[in-house]
């Protein structure tokens, strides 16, 4: 049996791998693939539809909210983002607590002036920073709720009175938020809610235009809007396994039922670190991803023997970034607990061999 601790693209459940691939084969009886019916039709029209309100029901959104589904993944909207919101002599605040963050500055600054208001890079992104001030005068306010490579989280949403910019790719329905609060979110799909190939946005449109930049079609929120995000052929295979994945998150009781399961994973898995001395958590305990568990050992000579069991033993996706180094443990929605047990189970096996 194979443990998928894989940071993205990552584990989805079971079910929705079946039914994909029945879809491959004949989509709902048709006698056609999923992969080659027409996005205008009524069948894939269908589709987008159903995925839309889904989405917007799980994350109970307000009606002047506008989701979209788009190419290019999250690192697109580094730079889409601030193309459609940022005028030339404007500012936009932003928040630097990792690597997707960090990138994000960049993309931002071709576009603009961009204030960093606090930064955590001075201990190689293991804490979030406290006590920052987001300036009133930017036009928004941009950070990462979840730094995948890092397994730093954020867990409150900050007060702002200027917009709020979010790329929750690695945790978005993962637990209760008001996603109301938030002008603009973006996540790349590849790790809670389908497969890789589709960004979501959920936007408010009365934010859009301010920038006064002349924008390609492609780059230009307010087109994919009018054309319900297909301005050109959009992911069809992509979205409807996103659909797919939000089914299975409402049959499992919402986000708010998720959001319990994804606790108890990490209370297991960061309580088995904390009581191995073999092993060392790397993020400030206040700051600890729910998503992405980072640690490390002191010997990288054990580490390489560590790894080498979690092969033998059928984990994958154990290693952790080149960055960080260590070990880096996803605990995705569709991850079961049963994995979780495994591995802690093989810590603990570890820890007394070696210790």
């Amino acid at each position: 049996m194979k443990h998928n601790f894989n940071a993205g693209p990552s584990i989805l459940p079971r079910e929705v791998f079946e039914e994909a691939s029945r879809a491959i084969l004949d989509y709902n009886g048709t006698g056609l693939s999923i992969l080659e019916i027409g996005h205008r039709t009524p069948l894939f029209e269908a589709v987008m539809f159903e995925t839309v309100e889904l989405l917007k029901d799980l994350m109970q959104l307000d009606s002047g909210k506008e989701v979209l589904f788009l190419h290019g993944g999250a690192s697109t909207q580094f730079f889409q983002v601030p193309m459609n919101l940022l005028a030339e002599t404007g500012t936009a605040a932003y928040l630097d607590c990792g690597v997707w963050g960090t990138k994000a500055i960049k993309e931002a600054k071709l576009f603009g002036n961009v204030e960093v208001v606090a930064s955590s890079k001075d201990r190689n992104y293991m804490y979030i920073p406290k006590g920052f001030e987001i300036p009133s005068n930017a036009t928004y306010f941009h950070y990462t709720t979840n730094n995948t490579i890092e397994g730093t989280q954020m867990h409150a949403i900050p007060d702002s009175k200027i917009p709020l910019v979010a790329d929750m790719s690695s945790d978005i329905l993962s637990r209760v938020m008001d996603f109301n609060r938030f002008s603009l979110i973006y996540a790349g799909a590849q790790k809670n809610i389908g497969a890789a190939g589709v960004n979501i946005v959920v936007v408010d449109k009365d934010i859009l235009g301010g920038s006064n930049r002349k924008l390609p079609s492609m780059m230009d929120y307010r087109q994919h809007i009018e054309n319900g995000s297909m301005l050109n052929t959009p992911p069809v295979f992509a979205i409807y396994v996103c659909l797919l994945t939000l089914r299975w998150l409402k049959r499992q009781g919402g986000v708010s039922a998720i959001e319990k399961m994804n606790r108890e994973k990490s209370s297991l898995l960061y309580g088995t670190i904390d009581s191995l001395p073999l092993f060392k958590p790397t993020v400030d305990r206040e700051d600890r991803s729910h998503m992405n568990v980072v640690f490390v050992m002191e010997d990288p000579e054990k580490e390489k023997l560590f790894l080498d069991l979690c092969k033998k033993e059928g984990m994958v996706g154990v290693k952790g970034h080149r960055n960080v180094g260590g070990f880096r443990i996803s605990l995705y929605n569709a991850l079961p607990l049963e994995s979780v047990k495994a591995i802690t189970d093989l810590m603990r096996h570890f820890a007394a061999s070696h210790s």
